[in-house]
């Protein structure tokens, strides 16, 4: 499998949606098994229309953000969003999703590292991602971890009223 990154065109974006989407369809079934019934439709009402608008959005800011495109065989397979923090010489992964037809291939870390070499060309001092720490998230997380990055656990709580 030969893959190839390059910089995002407008013609990505469709692709990039809908292959985020079905990336993501694990990550917000596991968020609605851990949040149950009651607070998960509060967090994530449509997940997919916000997800979409976000991605969107997100491709849409040239001015802000840097969007990276893995291909394969012509066809986009994945992509990473990231920006660039002036103010304290850091770079923020925004967003990650490798198509699950060629997730566990190293498309991932492959963005990473491209995405990191990027930041460092733009004199970033340090690279910040985050990420989920539920199963769904394994993947993103080793992806993360083969390209350098060091993990600090933080945990978020949510209750009902």
């Amino acid at each position: 499998m030969n893959s190839h990154i390059r910089s995002f065109i407008d013609e990505d974006l469709d692709d990039i949606v809908e292959l985020s989407l079905l990336a993501w369809e694990a990550v917000f079934s596991s968020f609605k098994q851990i949040l149950g019934p009651s607070i998960y439709p509060i967090l994530y009402p449509d997940w997919r229309k916000s997800q979409r608008e976000g991605v969107e959005t997100t491709c849409r800011d040239r001015e802000r953000v840097h969007v990276l495109v893995a291909e394969v065989d012509s066809k986009a397979v994945g992509f990473l969003a990231y920006e660039l923090h002036e103010k304290d010489d850091s770079g923020e992964v925004l967003l990650l999703a490798v198509h699950p037809e060629y997730q566990g291939l190293g498309i991932g870390t492959e963005l990473n590292v491209i995405a990191l070499q990027e930041m460092k060309a733009a004199g970033v001092k340090l690279a910040v991602v985050g990420t989920g720490g539920d199963p769904s998230h394994a993947p993103a997380r080793r992806s993360y971890e083969k390209a350098g990055y060091t993990a600090l656990p933080l945990v978020r709580y949510y209750r009902d009223l």
